[in-house]
């Protein structure tokens, strides 16, 4: 079965991994396994907010904004 009763279908899928695997190839060139969760992450927002979808970059700098408000950035320090 290729398209589902809703009218989802295995392209959508298979495009978000080709945008993540060339994007962690040519941005990022090296992903440790403790941080694979964040790059998915960051790549499934930019998948959810592209332009495609009709989505303007005022709109999609209202959606990070509003994804980072009440949240730090904190780092360990090294020993």
């Amino acid at each position: 079965e290729w398209v589902g009763a809703d009218g989802q279908h295995t392209n959508a899928a298979e495009n978000f991994f080709g945008i993540f695997k060339r994007g962690m190839v040519g941005t990022y060139h090296k992903c440790e396994e403790q941080h694979l969760q964040r790059y998915v992450t960051e790549f499934e927002f930019r998948f959810n907010h592209r332009t495609g979808l009709g989505v303007t970059d005022k709109e999609r700098a209202a959606a990070l904004l509003k994804g980072v408000e009440g949240k730090r950035l904190t780092y360990r320090r090294p020993h």
